[in-house]
């Protein structure tokens, strides 16, 4: 490794960079590399997006978004610009002088870490780089995987790490349906494999985004970020827990946390629902067990959270049967509407959607299920949830004809008063109904 910066890749990088005649890749247009993409277009960057979904890459250059976050209007400036194209060829990735992976992380079946969609990045990406290019790791993952996975695969490529090719991690903190923090004013955190790998990510980022805070190694970015998450998933589940111990007693766990809100030091309120969703929550703590065993370190805190956060859908059907065993009524057999399958409000992802959970179980439980949520016109199969199902019309006739209507998530386009008034029975996971006024003996809170 080079004791100074005297490297002329470093230094040819670091200029176009600096003057932003860089050529910036994206693989992986998602809910986080779309955002990225475009923040680097409007800071000057000409940018290549890159996706194995066609559909995608078609809309992408239409100026066409699928992404909330990202109003069409401004893509379509990024691309009439020519400061943006989409593309599902790995070789065109050969002209950019930084390749930035953003591809998802799934856990397997048995709540393993799935990194094949990284791997496959890789094993492409090693073989069209050439010298004086950055790659930057930003799909969350354990710590180490960007040294001990990713590092190895790309030094097949027979560049020297740190001279000829450099890599950083700095992982998405991407909070979809947020109003105030998005890609550009989040603060970016960045951790390099060497120290040229460290300035060249802070030059690239410095240049699109508001705030930079470097860190000393990809570990410990990778560990900020799935600490990040299982903070609010460990957090998630205290109140869950909170939620099934006030059913219990019979104490209205939301007036709990209210008051418990108006104490201006010493806490923080997060709110119970059916269990945890997202590309994110559900997931960074599984991460964090798994690579924890490798160091016989037990993550018991880390692992009860979880498993009260997955219990959660178990809990709300029981609570359906419940309010309709009150009503003379069995599950088996009765007509549910869930209210949203989204997996956060105002949000068109249903990644992890607890909602999804809480629909199979009532399945099997032998309910006629339906669901209506405005942002989610049909769930297609993947291994979460194996059925294709479509939304159906909220209408007053078949608020009428249900015997329950469930609220999953709290979408604010709906009418909660409207759908109380027209509905014999409304379970409530989300608190939707708090100003609801009218017939509140309908619901059943969670």
């Amino acid at each position: 490794m080079p004791s100074s910066p005297d490297s002329r890749w470093f230094r040819q990088l670091m200029e176009r960079l600096e003057d932003r005649s860089a050529k910036v890749a994206v693989v992986g247009l998602g809910y986080v590399g779309l955002p990225l993409a475009v923040t680097h277009a409007q800071a000057g960057y000409t940018v290549i997006g890159l996706d194995d979904n066609p559909k995608k890459v078609e809309q992408v250059n239409r100026g066409q978004s699928y992404i909330p976050d990202v109003p069409s209007q401004l893509l379509r400036e990024v691309v009439d610009q020519g400061k943006l194209f989409a593309t599902g060829r790995y070789q065109d990735l050969s002209q950019a002088d930084v390749i930035t992976i953003c591809v998802p992380t799934p856990l397997t079946e048995n709540k393993e870490p799935d990194l094949s969609y990284i791997l496959a990045v890789a094993d492409k990406v090693r073989k069209i780089m050439r010298p004086g290019q950055l790659v930057v790791l930003e799909s969350t993952t354990y710590p180490g995987t960007t040294e001990e996975v990713l590092q190895p695969i790309l030094e097949t490529s027979g560049l020297r790490l740190g001279e000829e090719f450099f890599l950083a991690f700095s992982p998405e903190r991407v909070d979809p349906g947020n109003p105030v923090y998005q890609t550009h004013n989040t603060p970016k955190l960045l951790g390099g494999v060497t120290e040229f790998c460290r300035r060249a990510g802070e030059r690239l980022y410095r240049q699109s985004l508001d705030q930079v805070v470097p860190v000393s190694s990809p570990r410990v970015a990778e560990m900020a970020k799935v600490f990040e998450n299982t903070y609010r998933a460990v957090n998630i589940a205290l109140v869950n827990e909170m939620a099934l111990l006030c059913d219990r007693m019979q104490i209205d766990v939301w007036e709990v946390l209210e008051a418990a809100a108006t104490k201006p030091f010493g806490i923080q309120v997060f709110h119970p629902g059916p269990g945890v969703g997202g590309h994110c929550i559900p997931l960074d703590p599984f991460y964090l067990s798994w690579k924890a065993r490798e160091y016989d370190f037990p993550t018991r805190f880390i692992e009860l959270a979880g498993e009260i956060n997955i219990r959660m859908p178990f809990f709300v059907v029981e609570k359906v049967q419940r309010a309709l065993n009150q009503r003379r009524k069995a599950l088996n057999g009765s007509k549910v509407l869930l209210l949203g399958v989204a997996y956060k409000r105002d949000v068109n992802d249903e990644r992890e959607s607890p909602a999804l959970k809480v629909y199979q179980l009532l399945e099997e439980a032998g309910a006629q299920v339906r669901y209506h949520d405005p942002y989610i016109p049909t769930v297609k199969p993947h291994p979460f949830f194996r059925r294709h199902i479509r939304s159906v019309p909220l209408t007053e006739e078949l608020l009428a004809e249900v015997d329950c209507v469930v609220i999953t998530t709290d979408h604010s386009v709906l009418d909660y008063q409207w759908v109380v008034d027209h509905s014999p029975l409304v379970v409530d996971t989300r608190n939707a109904t708090r100003a609801v006024r009218r017939h509140r003996d309908r619901i059943v809170l969670l």
